[in-house]
């Protein structure tokens, strides 16, 4: 009996032991997780606010320029919560709530609810004019982007930081981890195709955030007249390039999730053709059809939704194609829907529209399909100059 009570209290002294080690093995990992939490830099306020004290505040943002750490709160009115002095908005293409279509002009404006003035960047002008800066000490940028050289916000970046050199002002930029940082691929453009949807020698996937993008433009003398904006940049904390990032906001009407985040280097190309992308249903670039069945056996039938896609490519008409929405989160660039779009259609030059060498930032993609090469042999034919923008790539990582 003794014996017994003795083993009884030796195995009770076990289980302590162990509900203390695992009770401690709990604590490390959530303290672990804790310090690992990704901040972007809108959130590290202890970092910027003292920069901005007693100075007249420009902001270029918009419904993705939030504060997780406070309830998903906007920058604005967290600035304005703080006693800063913001004097207005500029807001880039799709406008500052995120609900103007793609391409469409968006208009200057007093917003109702802050008061404040609302200066376009996506209409008759895309870059800040000197009168429009003149009235504000300081603008920061803070916009999140998606790491794909055709999404315009860095297009708007670029204008912004030609405008502050040009003007003496200095630019603060809020970094934000890139969704599609992790890698880097797809055609570089060339000189002679430069346009809104590509401004610079950098691939469809460039593998940057903002900030190191902002370095890069700086650094490699894009600018007009290569002048050098003043910059200041705020990093992100606790995220590095390889590390996921899923976004609280969706960044524009038409990318609603994490999924169409990455699957949006490889199916953007179809806005240089007819082929439908989504635009008009609930998962626009997931799925990809036309009015055809040859074109697969998933069906949708785009249609007008307010907010998303007023008017989308095959409006009203039955489409048939593939739906992609079972793809993995690690997807990457591919050119497989693109070239199998193509080979159904029996189109030929047909096949594409004048935008889509803009997209490509060369024509060389659009010659390669149309001479019936495989997609081994297109990657190829990029190759070399993808290598060398790795080279310079790393000279402005900061993550």
């Amino acid at each position: 009996m003794k014996a017994f009570k003795l083993i009884i209290l030796f195995s009770f002294l076990l289980s302590s032991m162990a509900f203390c080690k695992n009770t401690e093995e709990k604590t490390d990992h959530s303290i672990e997780k804790e310090k690992e939490t990704i901040l972007p830099a809108a959130d590290q306020a202890e970092k910027y606010l003292h920069l901005l004290e007693g100075k007249r505040v420009g902001l270029v943002v918009n419904q993705t320029s939030i504060l997780t750490t406070q309830n998903n709160m906007h920058l604005v009115d967290f600035l304005m919560m703080e006693g800063i002095d913001v004097v207005k908005v500029f807001v880039p293409e799709h406008g500052f709530r995120g609900d103007a279509d793609a391409g469409e002009v968006v208009n200057s404006e007093i917003d109702k609810r802050t008061g404040l003035p609302i200066v376009s960047l996506y209409g008759d002008q895309k870059k800040p004019s000197a009168k429009t800066l003149s009235d504000i000490d300081i603008l920061i940028y803070d916009l999140q982007d998606v790491g794909v050289r055709f999404y315009t916000y860095i297009s708007t970046m670029h204008y912004v930081m030609e405008s502050c050199a040009e003007n003496n002002m200095p630019l603060l930029i809020l970094d934000r981890p890139n969704p599609n940082g992790d890698y880097v691929d797809g055609p570089v453009l060339k000189k002679g195709f430069e346009s809104f949807v590509g401004m610079h020698p950098i691939p469809v996937v460039h593998g940057l955030t903002v900030g190191e993008l902002a370095q890069m433009i700086n650094g490699e003398g894009w600018l007009k007249n290569k002048v050098k904006a003043d910059i200041e940049i705020i990093p992100v904390s606790n995220w590095n390039h390889a590390d996921p990032y899923g976004l609280q906001v969706k960044p524009s009407p038409n990318l609603p999730n994490d999924l169409s985040i990455r699957l949006y280097p490889s199916l953007c190309y179809f806005e240089g053709t007819d082929v439908s992308l989504g635009r008009g249903t609930t998962y626009p670039f997931q799925v990809y059809g036309y009015p055809d069945p040859k074109f697969g056996d998933f069906t949708f039938t785009p249609v007008s939704i307010d907010g998303m896609s007023k008017n989308p490519p095959q409006k009203d008409k039955k489409c048939y194609g593939v739906d992609l929405r079972n793809e993995s989160l690690d997807h990457r660039f591919t050119l497989e829907y693109l070239l199998h779009a193509y080979n159904v259609s029996g189109k030929r030059e047909k096949f594409f529209n004048n935008f889509f060498d803009k997209l490509a930032g060369t024509d060389q993609l659009r010659k390669d399909i149309l001479a019936g090469k495989n997609q081994d042999q297109i990657r190829a034919s990029w190759q070399a100059d993808l290598d060398l923008y790795k080279e310079m790539r790393n000279k402005y990582l900061m993550y």
